[in-house]
């Protein structure tokens, strides 16, 4: 494949974008998290932006904790820093959490309709739309619940986070999104089974990087 040049990629997506560090509750550095192992992999000719949030969810409002729903951020964002190649959006980990009371079907949905939102704007070069790639995050942990985290998470997220990459790859067949699915490749922490250690950052830059560079390379 040829050498990318001249890209701009956003990575939209939560804590595991963001870089939480489940052992000290504090960041990784850039040289730890994926988006920063993917910018030095890639060279200087392709940006990488970071725009990861902890708590995050693809569209629903948090009844706890304010501005965290992707859908009323992604467009204002995409715009400002136009113009993108490229946005990468994964999400659906805290979507998982029992106050939002949503199938894993739904999270899906709402992933689609944000990733749907990133594809018609004009964020693109030349005011065209951005390429879009949904990536499904690996399924949070069993032990989860047995954690501090798993009171606030509640029940069944490991299930509906299981259950997500199938209903993604389903609803977004036909469209002009692409869909990668994490979990052969990237595996969570055995701290709280829902965020990535360093190991785990290693093995998504290098399953982001994989995927990028083919779509990027169709162009």
């Amino acid at each position: 494949m040829r050498p990318l040049t001249n890209k701009t990629i956003v990575c939209f997506g939560d804590s595991n974008t963001w870089g939480y560090n489940a052992e000290t509750d504090a960041r990784f550095d850039e040289a730890t998290r994926w988006t920063g192992l993917l910018a030095a992999e890639l060279g200087s000719s392709c940006r990488i932006i970071e725009e990861g949030l902890s708590g995050r969810t693809s569209v629903s409002e948090d009844p706890l904790f304010e501005g965290l729903s992707g859908l009323s951020y992604l467009c204002p964002c995409l715009m400002s820093h136009s113009p993108l190649d490229l946005v990468v959006i994964m999400l659906g980990t805290n979507d998982t959490k029992a106050r939002f009371h949503l199938t894993s079907y739904n999270i899906a949905q709402g992933i689609v309709r944000l990733a749907k939102k990133a594809r018609a704007t004009a964020s693109g070069i030349d005011g065209h739309s951005p390429e879009v790639l949904v990536i499904a995050p690996p399924p949070i942990g069993e032990k989860y619940v047995d954690t501090p985290i798993g009171k606030s998470m509640g029940i069944q997220c490991s299930q509906k986070s299981l259950e997500l990459a199938e209903h993604l790859n389903d609803l977004l067949k036909g469209t002009d999104i692409h869909f990668a699915d994490s979990k052969a490749e990237v595996v969570m922490n055995e701290i709280d089974y829902m965020h990535l250690d360093q190991d785990g950052h290693r093995q998504m830059a290098a399953f982001v990087r994989g995927q990028i560079t083919s779509i990027l390379n169709e162009r």
